[in-house]
Parts: structure tokens; C-alpha cells; sequence
């Protein structure tokens, strides 16, 4: 090894090490958590959207929920601080912590803790968005970003591509619910009656995601075969969709009470979850 590659090595340990701080473990398990409560306040809108009532089932809709309180900003600078931190976190996973693993395991890790560190920053962002008064609203912003889309040459073809992606992230949490992925997560508890209500929540929670995120894909494939942008809503349309259809109603319903397994599981995530 030449004095520049040992050079670089030490300089990674030195920021691998710094990566595993207390306090970036404490940011990270506070930003699980702040994920946690925004799925169960999605999956209780999507409830609600159910029997009649009005509401956002998206991750907007949820913030403004927290932001429309006396402790609105307090609250929101904190999940923004939180929701980065993990996103710094996942970085970290993604490339630092993975560097000792087999190549084909690396390349694994740098992809979806890679998205997951892209993900929860977009999210932090969003919350800082809603701190500093500029509030927006995610079932337009899809739709403007379809339109853009369709209005370039291979913007079809993106999209399409874009909702097959989407529809394969479903299969996946799908997946990982019913083969029980989400174990690998956390500290073990088999045996016990915690164990086993975790267990249920998991498989619940992660197979509920992935149907929503199922029909969010489909949304977007069908926007692109009827060339209608608009059709394209993200995650409260997708759900909002289902209200005009006759088992649309206790379908959300499933959906919504699913969302918000997935958000208690997510707490317990926050909690025991292996760092």
C-alpha cells in the first residue's frame, strides 16, 4: 500500500470512527422515530379519507399536522435536525461502515442505504420547508414533475421507468414483511409476547406499505399510457383512488390501519433497533 492509499485509509477511520458518536446514534434513532409518527399520522388520515372526512394521506399532509400547533416551529426544527442526522447516518452505512463487507454486499449497502440516506434528507429538507413558511404540497409537486417529464422526448419512458421502480420498492417491503426481513433489525425477542406483537406489527406494517406503494407506481405507469400528468398524484392519490371503487373504503381502511402498524413498528425500531 503506497503513503497516499495509507493516507486515505487512516483518514476513513478517523471519520468512521467519528461517524459512530454517540450523539449521531442518538440523532439517528430520534430520526426512526420522527419517521414513526409520520407514517401513524398518514395511516390515521388515510382512516379518516375512509369514512368521508377530508385530509392529505401523504407525507406533507402529516407534517402540516405537526406544524399546525404552538410548538409548530420547535417541533419542526427538531425533526428536521433528526431526519438529517439519520440521513448522515445511512451515509455513513452506505459507504464508511461498509467498506470491510464482500463487494457484492457492498454494492448492495451503497444501494439502499444510499437511498434511504437520500430519502430521509429529502424529508429533513421538507420539514425546514414548512419551519421557514414555505409549505407544498407533494400530490401537485408530482404532478408538476410528471408534466415536466411528459413534455420531454423520453420523458415517457422515465416515467414509466420511474413507476416500475416504485412498484419494485413495493414488492419489496411486501417481501420483506412476509419472509420477516425486519428481524435482522432488531434485537431478538422470539419466544415472548413482545416478540410475537412485534412480529405481527412488522409483517402488517411492511406488506401495507408495500401495497401503497404498489398502486403509487401504477399511478404513475398509468399516467404515462393515457398521457395524463395529472393522473400521477403520488401517495394521496393512489389512495384516494380507491374511494370510488366498492371494497375502495375498507381496503384504505386495511391500508391506512397498516400504516399505522408500520409506524408503531418503527418506534420499536427507533428503540431496540440494531445501530
Amino acid at each position: 500500500m503506497s503513503d497516499g492509499e495509507s493516507t486515505l485509509s487512516q483518514a476513513a477511520d478517523v471519520v468512521e470512527e467519528a461517524s459512530n458518536a454517540k450523539a449521531l446514534d442518538v440523532l439517528a434513532r430520534a430520526g426512526f422515530a420522527v419517521m414513526a409518527l409520520l407514517h401513524i399520522i398518514v395511516g390515521a388520515i388515510a382512516v379518516a379519507i375512509a369514512f368521508g372526512h377530508p385530509g392529505d394521506a401523504e407525507p406533507t399532509g402529516a407534517i402540516a399536522q405537526l406544524a399546525d400547533n404552538a410548538w409548530g416551529p420547535a417541533v419542526m426544527w427538531f425533526c428536521v435536525v433528526s431526519c438529517l442526522g439519520l440521513a448522515v447516518w445511512q451515509a455513513s452505512e452506505a459507504t464508511l461502515r461498509a467498506r470491510s463487507l464482500p463487494r457484492k454486499e457492498r454494492l448492495a449497502k451503497l444501494v439502499s442505504s444510499g437511498f434511504l440516506a437520500v430519502a430521509y434528507g429529502s424529508v429533513g429538507l421538507t420539514f425546514a420547508g414548512f419551519a421557514l413558511g414555505q409549505r407544498s404540497d407533494s400530490g401537485e409537486n408530482t404532478r408538476d414533475f410528471s408534466a415536466r417529464l411528459m413534455a420531454n422526448p423520453l420523458g415517457l419512458c422515465i416515467l414509466v421507468a420511474l413507476g416500475l421502480t416504485v412498484l419494485g420498492i413495493g414488492i419489496y417491503f411486501m417481501a420483506k414483511g412476509f419472509r420477516r426481513g425486519f428481524k435482522e433489525e432488531l434485537f431478538r425477542f422470539e419466544g415472548t409476547r413482545r416478540g410475537r406483537l412485534i412480529d405481527t406489527l412488522g409483517v402488517t406494517g411492511h406488506v401495507a406499505k408495500g401495497v401503497a406503494l404498489d398502486l403509487t407506481g401504477l399511478l404513475f405507469i398509468v399516467a404515462a399510457a393515457k398521457h395524463r400528468p395529472d393522473e400521477s398524484t403520488g401517495l394521496d392519490g393512489s389512495l384516494k383512488a380507491l374511494q370510488g371503487h366498492p371494497f375502495g373504503p375498507p381496503l384504505l381502511t386495511l391500508i391506512g390501519a397498516g400504516f399505522i402498524a408500520y409506524g408503531i413498528f418503527a418506534l420499536i425500531r427507533a428503540r431496540f433497533g440494531r445501530m
